[in-house]
């Protein structure tokens, strides 16, 4: 192909979900409910933490990081969404897509990277309670943190280099509702195998590792919690990594099916999105406060000063 001869792409459409048509009323409402659930429920969590000197543990300063990315997570995609189900224009930018496509993954690989320290976090705290305060003192878990955050940059930057140095011609129709690598990189004019090798090892090598070392985690946490005799002490060694295991369960199922499956499916893969970008961020705020003695405590007693504030 003759790439001086060609036009290259400045927008994208989006297609949206495939055989929703005449539904879209209906889907605006609730992902419009699910979304604004995802912000309120997570930022209550975050200034609960925050604002509960008894929850300034390790565990709670990583949920509340959770929190933070549970808010930004549907927030790439959820917006021009919802726009695009009003009625409003279904195109975006180039740089939009881009954009799209490296904070999807930036924060997506973040937040895998935080399940992981989470789980790190459970197996100290249970197989080696005596030396837990040393072992995830402050400075071990901000360094962590900090671990997740540049981890996730570059894997955000690499994937988004690979996908985008190629050169896009036309056609522009992406087939999903917002930009991602198996929906944009088949749009590209030129060989994709190396960019399509790349970006798919890279993606599953960092899901299989990290779900390699948190099943890892569990399962000297499993062995730990059958060695104890009193059956409420298995019970309570048990009930503070439930939530956590549910979390990943509802975060890596959905990034394996889309990942890892042999046939692209476009209506599958929507469906599956919707879950991984929309409704788990919503569920995360559920699970960790019904499942969370602490955590409720916390959150009445938050909610209960602010009611007496507020009616000074």
């Amino acid at each position: 192909m003759n790439m001086r001869n060609s036009t290259f792409v400045t927008e994208f459409l989006l297609l949206g979900i495939p055989n929703t048509e005449g539904l879209e009323n209906m889907l605006f409402v609730l992902f419009l409910a699910f979304y604004l659930f995802t912000l309120l429920g997570n930022l209550l969590i975050f200034l609960t933490i925050l604002a509960s000197s008894n929850l300034h543990t390790p565990m709670y300063f990583f949920l509340g990081n959770l929190s933070v990315f549970d808010i930004f997570f549907p927030s790439v995609s959820s917006p021009k969404m919802m726009l695009c189900l009003m009625g409003q224009s279904c195109t975006i930018s180039y740089q939009g897509c881009a954009f799209q496509l490296f904070f999807y993954h930036v924060l997506g690989g973040t937040e895998c990277f935080l399940y992981t320290m989470m789980a790190y976090d459970r197996f100290v705290a249970i197989c080696h309670p005596l030396r837990y305060s040393v072992i995830m003192n402050h400075r071990v878990c901000t360094n962590l943190t900090l671990g997740t955050w540049l981890g996730g940059c570059l894997h955000g930057s690499i994937l988004t280099f690979l996908i985008f140095k190629l050169p896009y011609c036309g056609p522009n129709e992406v087939d999903n509702f917002f930009c991602d690598i198996p929906v944009v990189l088949p749009l590209a004019c030129a060989d994709t195998s190396l960019a399509q090798t790349v970006s798919f090892t890279d993606v599953d090598i960092v899901t299989l590792t990290c779900f390699l070392l948190i099943l890892t985690s569990y399962s000297r946490i499993v062995l730990s919690i059958l060695k104890i005799r009193s059956s409420e002490g298995r019970l309570r060694a048990f009930s503070t990594c439930s939530a956590h295991l549910i979390s990943i369960l509802l975060f890596y199922g959905p990034v394996m099916l889309i990942y890892l499956q042999p046939v692209s499916s476009p209506w599958l893969d929507s469906v599956i999105q919707v879950l991984n970008n929309i409704v788990t961020p919503s569920l995360n705020p559920l699970i960790y406060t019904l499942r969370n003695k602490d955590v409720k405590l916390a959150l009445k007693k938050m909610l209960t000063q602010g009611v007496h504030i507020s009616g000074i």
